[in-house]
């Protein structure tokens, strides 16, 4: 038998009455840390409701999964999670190999920080876009990207920060927004600055649980204290999301929509071409003044030009960057024809 137990995020205190009853039937129970940190004197209230063999779970031991799952073939086995113990995929992916090799499994549900924070921050759950993860020795392009998609879909971001158990190491949110800006200068979408709004949420469910949020320009220089932190990347603000974040927390700068200023790249493309190619199309056309046998492409190149635009405005950005493509291919060979660079 193998139970799947979330212990909430409160410390022991937050531990269902049913998960105390198991824990005390339990022939061994496994304690898992590699997802958020446990309190000392949490960990000794949850080891002493413990009646069998109690055992600390690093991450390989969970993720290679067989000594639990040899336990578990003939014994009571518990596996103790912070939050809810499905938010991790390593506890999906050993529940279904324990399925798989006939072991008898069980679930206790708790609350998870993920719910619990949006709800604490007074923000919509429904407006919760794709999660990611920041480390701190890894490229952040794709934490970038998620950002970027999520705010041009108007949904918020929640970004993980680094947790190592083994050092004793939580990512500072400080550096996090540090290394954001950072990306932002290579990639160049416009997607982050110091003045892009964000929320940093700290030890939710706990008594010094605090929820800060501003501008990152303002947010680099505030100490949030001691872990867990996660940062929250607005995207489009409903005017009840505001209003509570400036009850629910503390607002160093007032609220506001990080979607104004973020565009889609196609839009950001044809910011750039559609000029380029008209100017270029300008150019050429004269040239071609007393040849009537090339009209007809002119002609072709200005409709294309005026296709994208339309195809823009309707949302269609794939066709819309095509009919630009095949403007500008026109215009090139134009040019070429005449003995002119097509990239001036």
């Amino acid at each position: 038998m193998l139970w799947f137990i979330g212990l909430g995020i409160s410390g022991f205190k937050s531990i269902p009455v049913e998960a105390i009853d198991i824990l005390s039937n339990a022939d061994i129970v496994y304690l898992e840390q590699f997802t958020s940190p446990i309190g000392k004197s949490d960990l000794d209230k949850i080891k002493n409701a413990t009646k069998g063999e109690f055992k600390l779970a690093k991450r390989w031991l969970v993720e290679d999964g067989k000594e639990i799952l040899e336990n578990a073939k003939k014994k009571k086995v518990a596996l103790l999670a912070y939050g809810d113990p499905y938010i991790a995929t390593t506890h999906i992916e050993l529940r279904t190999r324990a399925m798989e090799e006939k072991i008898k499994t069980n679930s206790l549900h708790a609350s998870s920080s993920l719910t619990s924070m949006i709800g604490e921050c007074g923000l919509h759950f429904y407006k919760i876009g794709r999660i990611a993860t920041i480390m701190s020795e890894m490229s952040l392009t794709t934490p970038y990207f998620v950002i970027y998609k999520n705010i041009i879909e108007g949904n918020h971001t929640v970004l993980l920060l680094e947790y190592n158990q083994d050092k004793d190491f939580f990512l500072d949110p400080r550096d996090a927004l540090h290394e954001l800006l950072e990306t932002e200068k290579g990639q160049k979408r416009n997607v982050i600055d110091p003045s892009s709004y964000a929320i940093v949420a700290s030890r939710i469910g706990f008594e010094d649980q605090k929820i800060i949020s501003g501008k990152i320009s303002s947010l680099k220089e505030i100490d949030f204290g001691k872990p867990p932190h996660t940062i929250i990347i607005p995207g489009r603000l409903h005017f009840t999301e505001t209003d509570a974040l400036k009850i629910l927390g503390q607002c160093v700068d007032e609220p506001y929509d990080n979607t104004e200023k973020v565009k889609k790249i196609s839009m950001q493309m044809m910011k750039k071409y559609v000029p380029m190619v008209r100017e270029a199309l300008e150019e050429v056309t004269p040239l071609y003044k007393e040849q009537k046998e090339f009209h007809e492409i002119l002609e072709n190149a200005e409709l294309y030009v005026r296709d994208a635009e339309k195809f823009l405005e309707d949302g269609q950005d794939e066709v819309a960057i095509l009919s630009i493509g095949y403007a500008d291919g026109l215009v090139d060979a134009l040019r070429l024809a005449k003995g002119l660079d097509p990239k001036m």
